[in-house]
């Protein structure tokens, strides 16, 4: 399999979920969260962490990958976990997801233009010049990611890294939207 090959594509039949988790900012609670998806056999694609507009809570984007268990029952098994305050699925058409890409790639004299011809054709940045390669920054959606780095494959794939993908659900509503009188926690 290619270091850029989904995993879906290895012949498992998955669908994909992306939620937004927003917790209580205490030590332990990102190892009760990801053993909770562990212990259910589900694959965490990707999980980013960080802190929200609010003191004393983060938000966790987690990607997983269900197999055949429904998603309902981990959503239930989540809201029973002290420190969840609230969770939320997010449709893959009514959110902004993005991901950082930071990949080293091959660049000598005879192939430098053409390795920054793409960079700037995928709209990403040269963050590092070295005299046999460049490193490269790219924001976006996965997918995106995923087509540049089959155009730089060619060239030599030295390294690369990428972050957890972070979403929002679109439009002015903010998962924290709630009544003064109502708790946060979601029933």
């Amino acid at each position: 399999m290619s270091l850029l090959q989904p995993a879906q594509q290895q012949g498992r039949s998955t669908t994909r979920h992306t939620l937004s988790v927003l917790v209580q900012d205490v030590p332990g609670v990102l190892a009760r969260v990801a053993g909770l998806f562990s212990r259910r056999g589900f694959n965490i694609v990707s999980l980013a962490v960080g802190p929200t507009e609010q003191v004393g809570t983060s938000r966790m984007t987690v990607v997983v990958d269900v197999e055949s268990l429904p998603m309902e029952q981990v959503v239930k098994q989540l809201n029973k976990l002290v420190n969840v305050l609230k969770i939320v699925e997010l449709d893959e058409d009514a959110a902004v997801r993005r991901e950082l890409l930071l990949v080293k790639v091959r660049a000598d004299a005879a192939t430098r233009s053409q390795v920054l011809d793409v960079v700037q054709l995928f709209r990403a940045h040269v963050v590092d010049v070295a005299p046999e390669a460049l490193t490269i920054e790219a924001v976006g959606e996965p997918e995106k990611h995923a087509a540049l780095l089959r155009v730089l494959e060619p060239f030599g794939v030295r390294e690369l890294v990428q972050s957890g993908q972070v979403a929002l659900a679109r439009g002015a509503r903010s998962m924290t939207d709630r009544p003064a009188d109502r708790p946060l926690r979601s029933a």
